[in-house]
């Protein structure tokens, strides 16, 4: 029978690391802070930012939320971050997604200092994940590491799959797993022949976006398959309810699966705070 790894509770017990953290470089004066940007009022967007916003006052980490409307223009995001970094009281800043439309986002999260990049995404953090030189890594990925984690002592010689190869799931992940030695291999879209391929994974990183893609025959035997994906359906009766890209009822006979919900979802904010204490660390060690 199949374990579930349980992001709720590793998420909690990161986020207490973290409340520890955030208090020990209180007593030297010293409070990580997080600046959250929210441009227009997707109604999406306002709840994932006031749940961010509650943890980091749950866990000690000060927040500066700044909101520019729908209609403001890409140069005024752009002058709002640069005040950002050049505030030393501001540790991470965090461009809520997606932007509005006529707004560049690869030009916005670029112009994010890398040091408060708590998100992972700039290009200078990217360059050093891909060649293992430190630097703060997506928060998804890293939350992803820390459940496999839980269940896998050591990843030399592994063959892992990653089911999808975007820059901020994908790709980076395949990057951590590669650095412990993981034998990977990234598909998409475009991939032939895919259960063939997941047949033969040791561990199974499902991040596509397709309700219920995995099904039970892709997988082998005593496998870990991490479910990134979360997709509303409505069920046939109206009812409507959170998917990932597994189908984890078939999936008794693998070794450990992430559900969904209460998988990888809470280790990615839990990651975001820590994030943020690691880069006022920084800060305070220079």
């Amino acid at each position: 029978m199949r374990a579930l790894i349980d992001g709720r509770a590793m998420a909690q017990a990161l986020s207490a690391r973290t409340a520890e953290a955030v208090a020990e470089l209180r007593a030297r004066d010293a409070t990580p802070v997080l600046a959250v940007v929210l441009v227009g009022n997707d109604p999406a967007s306002e709840v994932y930012v006031a749940r961010k916003l509650a943890e980091c006052c749950r866990v000690g980490i000060g927040s500066i939320e700044q909101r520019l409307s729908e209609d403001c223009t890409e140069a005024q995001i752009l002058t709002l971050i640069d005040s950002l970094n050049a505030d030393d009281d501001v540790h991470g800043i965090l461009i809520q997604l997606p932007l509005p439309k006529g707004i560049n986002a690869g030009r916005v999260l670029d112009r994010i200092s890398p040091a408060k990049d708590v998100d992972g995404f700039h290009p200078v953090n990217v360059g050093r994940l891909s060649t293992g030189t430190g630097g703060l890594v997506p928060c998804t990925p890293l939350g992803i590491m820390m459940l496999l984690d839980s269940v896998i002592d050591d990843y030399r010689g592994l063959n892992v799959v990653v089911i999808g190869k975007s820059n901020i799931v994908g790709k980076p992940v395949a990057m951590l797993l590669l650095e412990r030695e993981a034998t990977v291999t990234v598909t998409h879209i475009e991939t032939r022949n895919l259960p063939d391929i997941t047949r033969g994974a040791d561990v199974i990183v499902a991040a596509a976006g397709a309700p219920h893609l995995v099904r039970g025959y892709w997988v082998k035997p005593g496998a870990v398959v991490v479910d990134v994906g979360i997709t509303q359906i409505t069920d046939h009766d109206g009812r409507k309810r959170i998917v990932g890209d597994c189908a984890t009822h078939e999936l008794d006979h693998a070794k450990a699966v992430t559900p969904v919900p209460g998988g990888v979802g809470p280790m990615t904010i839990a990651c975001l705070l820590s994030n943020t204490v690691t880069a006022a660390r920084k800060t305070v060690n220079d």
